[in-house]
């Protein structure tokens, strides 16, 4: 039997296959030499408290970099700036680099060498002036991520509550919270349904003009009431 000949539409499939396979390989070696795509600008967006000079600086971007050059090692460098708690590099036609960040999220201040010092949910100290970024946190003892763990969670849970939290810190395996003269006393993982608990019961004790030292909500399924003047 003779071989079969290929039909018009194989050929017409190989043909396109070998056009998709030259333009994957071929074009972007040839941008990568124009200089139409080369690196002009970096544009950084979403920083509330670092200067975006300051984040380009870190960056390698060689001159006369192309747009098209592999954006690994940027990437690599921009995770490593300190503050960051995501970061993106992408790129935008002709000649742009785009940085998009999210800055970690201050949740507490903490005196590091007579000065105070931001610190994150992870309990490390984030580059940011506190005169300006949140001169109203809560000032902790340490920097210890359980209670700066706890502060975040209270923070997404009750923004109110946290808003009065004066300052906090560890008692054992617990964390203490300072509110307008009270403790409340919490486990470290304390759950959303904890945090709203505690709140519902200082409210009710407010309303009834109820004088109370602390607030226990270490224990399952209570709040814990320590009287005495606050």
């Amino acid at each position: 039997m003779a071989p079969s000949r290929l039909t018009r539409p194989g050929w017409l499939i190989l043909g396109v296959a070998g056009l998709v396979l030259l333009l994957f390989v071929g074009v972007p070696r040839a941008v990568r030499r124009m200089d139409f795509f080369r690196v002009s600008k970096v544009d950084v967006r979403g920083l509330a408290n670092l200067r975006a000079a300051d984040v380009v600086r870190v960056l390698p971007i060689p001159k006369g970099m192309n747009l098209f050059d592999d954006l690994d090692r940027v990437q690599r460098a921009a995770d490593s700036i300190p503050g960051l708690a995501d970061v993106v590099v992408s790129r935008r036609l002709p000649g742009t680099l785009v940085v998009t960040v999210r800055e970690a999220p201050p949740v507490a201040l903490v005196m590091r060498k007579g000065q105070l010092r931001l610190l994150g949910e992870d309990a490390r100290v984030l580059p940011f002036d506190p005169t300006v970024s949140a001169p109203d946190l809560p000032i902790v003892k340490e920097a210890d991520s359980l209670v700066t763990r706890l502060l975040a969670r209270v923070r997404e849970v009750d923004v109110t509550l946290f808003s009065n939290v004066v300052t906090g810190w560890r008692a054992g395996d617990d964390v203490v919270l300072a509110v307008k003269g009270q403790r409340y006393w919490f486990r470290p993982d304390a759950p959303a349904e904890v945090i709203r608990a505690v709140t519902l019961v200082a409210q009710d004790l407010d309303r009834k003009g109820r004088p109370y030292a602390d607030l226990d909500a270490r224990f399952a399924g209570q709040v814990v009431v320590r009287w005495g003047a606050a």
